[in-house]
């Protein structure tokens, strides 16, 4: 299908991961693309580039490099938005795509003795050392299987989350939600079929360590999308979550262990592989179709089967 030339997606964080790849799957079906992101200028070189290509499909792109999360650059990118809407243009889809989050620890960690390293260099008559040497090899070159064996994620000691750390992630990666889709409310920019995506992972019910605060954010962002689609729905806006699998973006490198995470999540996966971007953004693509109308406070898995997936599959 093609989106009528009138229509727009709100992308926030849409210069790299899901937001990106979304945008350019939005274009290739003529939506129009207004951008918000937040990239340090020596990051533009690489990102322009994206951009450019996005344009060359043919549709109306616009990018702001700003703080999303901030009322005054958030009102700075509503009013160029209105403009670039003009009288007729509306936004169709807003998606939801910050990952600004505090990724540490509760409480300092006590010690962990590799006892099965141990016992297999005594069991095979190796060094302990040189063994461990040769699994953090292999598993750096992909044998995922050797990832209970690896040198354990490094987190930081000296910093833990406090209570402001909470307040900022769930703020970020949560409730602001809300606040961008009541200002598109206030300022009648949404289309009279207007669709709000945000994205949660598997961290709203699986506790990984160090990512207390973002999945803290990531259920009160389920929460709120579920009252969203009771609530907004008068006013013709569909509210749903979806839920990736394991993706390598940029957010992910930023956890601490995410090569043990990725890893698990081949072995576990029905299809042996990694949820991509584009994976998600397809998705995204179809609950901005006409077809979609009827889904509304749901949230769609879009992970190839990894959350039903048992340990051992």
């Amino acid at each position: 299908m093609r989106f009528a030339d009138d229509q727009w997606a709100v992308v926030l964080g849409g210069s790299s991961g899901f937001g990106l790849a979304t945008a350019r799957k939005l274009a290739e079906h003529g939506m129009n693309c207004f951008l918000v992101h937040r990239d340090r200028r020596g990051a533009m070189a690489r990102i322009e580039p994206q951009f450019e290509s996005i344009r060359r499909l043919g549709v109306s792109l616009v990018t702001v490099n700003a703080d999303a999360l901030d009322a005054g650059a958030r009102e700075t990118c509503v009013e160029r938005l209105a403009a670039a809407l003009g009288t007729e243009g509306r936004v169709r889809l807003l998606l939801h795509s910050i990952a600004f989050g505090n990724l540490k620890l509760l409480q300092p960690e006590p010690p962990v003795e590799r006892l099965a390293l141990g016992a297999l260099a005594a069991a095979l008559d190796l060094d302990e050392a040189e063994l461990a040497k040769t699994v953090n090899r292999l598993f750096g070159e992909g044998v995922d299987a050797l990832a209970p064996l690896a040198d354990a994620p490094i987190y930081p000691q000296s910093a833990f989350l406090e209570d402001e750390d909470f307040q900022r992630t769930i703020d970020a990666m949560g409730t602001s939600l809300l606040t961008w889709a009541r200002t598109l409310l206030e300022r009648r920019l949404f289309a009279a079929d207007a669709r709000v995506v945000g994205l949660t992972s598997e961290g709203n019910t699986v506790a990984w360590k160090g990512y207390a605060a973002v999945a803290a954010a990531k259920v009160v962002l389920e929460s709120l999308a579920r009252a969203m689609a009771v609530e907004l729905a008068p006013h013709g806006v569909r509210t749903n979550i979806v839920q990736a699998g394991i993706t390598d973006t940029p957010a992910l490198r930023a956890i601490p262990g995410h090569d043990r995470m990725a890893a698990q999540a081949r072995l576990r996966n029905p299809f042996r592989r990694l949820t991509t971007p584009e994976d998600v953004a397809d998705a995204i693509f179809l609950l901005a179709t006409d077809e979609a109308a009827w889904i509304n406070g749901a949230i769609l898995r879009v992970d190839g089967g990894e959350h039903v997936s048992g340990a051992g599959a």
